[in-house]
């Protein structure tokens, strides 16, 4: 990114013209909320289902769709050497194919062949027309190019037909625009790459509770937004994700599986369920430690000014369980499993210390160390940890947890080519 500044963050919003234009309108007051400059360039198409005025009221910017519009800025050719980001929100069937053949017909496709900057797209259109071939092998150029062309949802489309080709919500539109501003073009090599094509990544996250009675748990306080962004990175890289999702805060990200859990006893037998099939197992979730020996029937009245007494017993270790059982079957030898650890400890050194003994006694490949003390890290958006295996340290990060979510997925990438 040429500047680090959230407000000099420049990007190029492209709208070609199919009906989930509507949403880009949202995405663009999202990209505007969050600091960015944003430039639309709609196709001439794209006016019929939103129109100039809008665009220019939301940007703040005039909204041009041809060359030939304040020719002497040169636009065709200033745009897309100044973005910072290029993203076509969304991406028709048409606009795939123009681009992939180099097309320069309007100001959009003129942008897509200047720019210096990241590229990503969104397409969105009938299922028939995004698996066809020729859509297919368009984007296959596409992403060869180094352009991420995220997949798009399942679901509603225009009239009564579902499946494959849904455009995906503004909001994971706009989180996934602003994770490659902030990472920069690295980031954008590697989804567009998709390193982890054909892989299949099980992540939990979020906390579980466990019921003292109809109306009351005893929990912790993960809010699943670091397990969400691990998600997010893996799918965004080409993964087929399952994101097993305890009691959490953070929506799922779009293009994933979700199994809803509640309990540490829940998480366990999905994970058991999921992780034969699995070449990448992120528990991410945090899991309560202990749950009470029996679970009233009807909610627990104050009796007088006595108090409480439970008697708890430990739950199942899902870490330690899932890496023992990986252990006992020769058929999950290249599966590569990453705990977490939420610990506190005065200093780095003693922190690596303890995380090292847990990761040998779990039995996982890499451990993300989470250091929370003084109420750190949980329901955050940025966070500190840092990664280790067996032989010791192999990542720190600090900043966001997209960040920290791309380590720890180049982590579980690498280990999972080493293995092949």
């Amino acid at each position: 990114m040429a500047e680090t500044d959230a407000t000099a963050r420049r990007v190029v919003l492209g709208v070609a013209g199919g009906i989930a234009a509507y949403k880009a309108c949202e995405v663009l007051r999202r990209l505007r909320e969050a600091g960015c400059e944003v430039t639309v360039v709609p196709t001439a198409n794209a006016l019929n289902f939103v129109g100039q005025t809008t665009w220019e009221a939301l940007s703040g910017k005039a909204v041009a769709t041809d060359v030939w519009s304040d020719i002497t800025e040169v636009p065709h050719v200033r745009l897309g050497q100044q973005a910072d980001l290029v993203m076509v929100v969304p991406a028709t069937a048409d606009l795939l194919s123009r681009a992939a053949t180099g097309r320069a017909d309007d100001l959009l496709t003129n942008v897509l062949l200047t720019a210096h900057c990241p590229v990503v797209m969104f397409p969105a259109m009938h299922t028939e027309m995004w698996q066809h071939a020729a859509t297919v092998a368009n984007v296959a150029t596409l992403r060869s190019r180094g352009v991420v062309v995220k997949d798009p949802d399942s679901g509603r489309l225009t009239g009564a037909d579902s499946g494959p080709g849904r455009l995906p919500e503004p909001a994971e539109i706009a989180e996934i625009a602003l994770q490659l501003l902030s990472a920069g073009r690295d980031a954008a090599a590697q989804a567009a790459a998709r390193d982890l094509a054909g892989r299949h990544v099980v992540v939990s996250a979020g906390g579980t509770h466990e019921a003292l009675d109809p109306v009351r748990f005893l929990g912790n306080s993960s809010s699943g937004l670091m397990g969400v962004a691990i998600a997010r990175e893996a799918a965004l890289r080409g993964a087929r994700v399952t994101l097993v999702a305890a009691n959490m805060q953070a929506t799922p990200p779009s293009g994933v599986e979700v199994r809803r859990v509640v309990s540490t006893g829940d998480l366990a037998r999905v994970m058991a369920e999921l992780a034969p099939r699995a070449n990448g197992i992120v528990m991410a979730a945090a899991p309560a430690d202990f749950t009470p020996e029996q679970q009233a029937d009807s909610k627990i009245k104050k009796d007088g000014d006595g108090g409480l007494t439970l008697h708890l017993l430990q739950t199942t270790d899902v870490l330690a369980t899932l890496c023992r059982d990986r252990a006992a079957d020769p058929s999950r030898a290249g599966q590569v499993v990453v705990g977490f650890a939420a610990e506190t400890a005065p200093d780095r050194d003693e922190l690596v210390r303890i995380g090292t003994a847990k990761l040998a006694r779990k039995g996982c490949d890499l451990l993300v160390l989470n250091d929370v003390s003084g109420g750190k890290v949980f329901g955050q958006s940025s966070t500190h940890i840092t990664v280790i295996d067996a032989q010791g340290a192999v990542a720190e990060v600090s900043g966001s947890k997209s960040g920290a979510a791309r380590a720890i997925v180049d982590a579980l990438s690498g280990r999972l080519i080493e293995a092949v």
